[in-house]
């Protein structure tokens, strides 16, 4: 599967269409999808944000399409995409993902098979239990940042630069390591 099937399955919806004849102003400003590779746990997000109401409404896709506004930008912003610290200033708007001349479209089996293939690389003997990943746009570009939990409790943090192509950031941790975080 790719991008443009869980925007298409989006756009197709009678919710999508009476929040935008609501809300026309809203812009795609981030997504998130998990993939379950030991059981059936699959989710997609598409997010749009509200400038006039500053404030993002998240669709989920897997059952019935209808926008969950989420917390309020800058004050006490818990959601998990869009990168956003507690206390942020309008200027930490989240990005538009559709602009000018960006067609962005990616295939979640493309981008598994290049984390397998780092994972193999960085003589990484796990399995991939769970991909967790969110699209954002970050000063003009567009990235997956990623979660990536593996066998044997271990984790890796990944970011992938998507008119690249290519894994830009990539970091193992185990469970321990963040129990010793937690710890201090």
């Amino acid at each position: 599967m790719n991008l443009q099937f869980y925007l298409e399955k989006l756009f197709a919806s009678e919710e999508f269409e009476k929040f935008l004849k609501e809300k026309p102003e809203a812009y795609f400003c981030s997504g998130f999808f998990c993939i379950d590779k030991k059981g059936s746990d699959n989710k997609a997000h598409i997010d749009y944000y509200v400038p006039s109401e500053n404030k993002i409404f998240s669709f989920q896709l897997e059952s019935k399409i209808e926008p969950m506004p989420v917390e309020q930008i800058g004050k006490n912003l818990s959601t998990h995409q869009v990168g956003l610290k507690e206390g942020c200033t309008p200027k930490n708007i989240p990005e538009n993902i559709f602009t000018k001349g960006n067609n962005i479209d990616f295939d979640f089996e493309e981008i598994e098979k290049m984390i397998k293939e780092k994972i193999t690389e960085e003589k990484i003997n796990s399995k991939i239990e769970k991909i967790l990943l969110s699209l954002q746009r970050l000063d003009g570009k567009d990235f997956l940042v990623g979660t990536i939990f593996v066998s044997g409790l271990g984790m890796i943090k990944i970011k992938i630069d998507l008119a690249k192509m290519e894994i830009v950031e990539f970091e193992k941790k185990s469970f321990f390591d963040m129990m010793k975080v937690m710890k201090k």
